[in-house]
């Protein structure tokens, strides 16, 4: 998915600001949520399919949690389903998650160039704060937006909005860095042009994801190229 200096939009950057997915985007992380979720489910005696998996990437913990109540009719509450994966997620990110190569050079290169970065994401934030050892992503970025604060999941354009506020930029000013279809077309929703991130996990459809998107990469390495004539 090479692209020249003329074709690729992310560099230089032909936005203003940037918004970042972290899960699958910056790091990948779908088998450690696998492993949560097959976990969580089993110990309830229901078996983990990869539409189960999808649907909770989306929804985040609490709508997740809501979601696992009224399909399973589970007596948890919202609160104690999503204790339970935070204390799973802590400790897979404090001692596994890592980002993918190249990112880290993406975001230090768009602050260099004063471009404002934020997080959205549908981690809830002592998750996140588990991995700071070796991932501090409240050092990386200018501005962390988590589902959690705002009451919803990706499914819906509020995350977005809520991050492009924290560092005060447009929505038609932004770029969205995600590697969720139903992230993908919120963001465009919220009025915010969209990059789909390939991410080798299974639940991606990257045909849907690539369609949707203003365009695409397969690394981070790729954001920075530029051809040489």
């Amino acid at each position: 998915m090479r692209q020249t200096h003329s074709e690729n939009p992310l560099w230089p950057p032909s936005f203003a600001a940037a918004i970042f997915d972290f899960d699958d985007t910056l790091a990948l992380t779908y088998e450690f949520w696998r492993q949560v979720d097959i976990a969580f489910l089993r110990s309830r005696g229901i078996s983990y399919t990869p539409e189960v998996g999808r649907t909770l990437t989306t929804l985040g913990f609490a709508g997740g949690a809501r979601w696992c109540i009224e399909r399973y009719g589970l007596k948890d509450s919202v609160e104690e389903i999503c204790d339970e994966w935070n204390s799973m997620g802590r400790a897979l990110y404090a001692s596994q998650v890592r980002l993918r190569p190249g990112a880290e050079d993406y975001l230090t290169a768009l602050r260099s160039a004063n471009v404002p970065i934020a997080l959205a994401t549908t981690n809830d934030p002592d998750v996140l704060a588990a991995m700071k050892a070796h991932v501090d992503v409240y050092a990386l970025f200018d501005a962390v937006a988590c589902a959690k604060e705002v009451g919803c999941g990706k499914d819906q354009p509020d995350i977005y909005l809520e991050a492009a506020s924290r560092i005060s930029a447009k929505p038609e000013d932004c770029m969205v860095f995600e590697d969720l279809l139903q992230g993908i077309c919120s963001a465009k929703r919220a009025g915010m042009r969209a990059c789909a991130v390939l991410s080798n996990n299974p639940l991606q459809n990257e045909q849907e994801v690539v369609s949707a998107a203003d365009c695409a990469i397969a690394s981070w390495r790729e954001a920075l190229e530029v051809e040489r004539h």
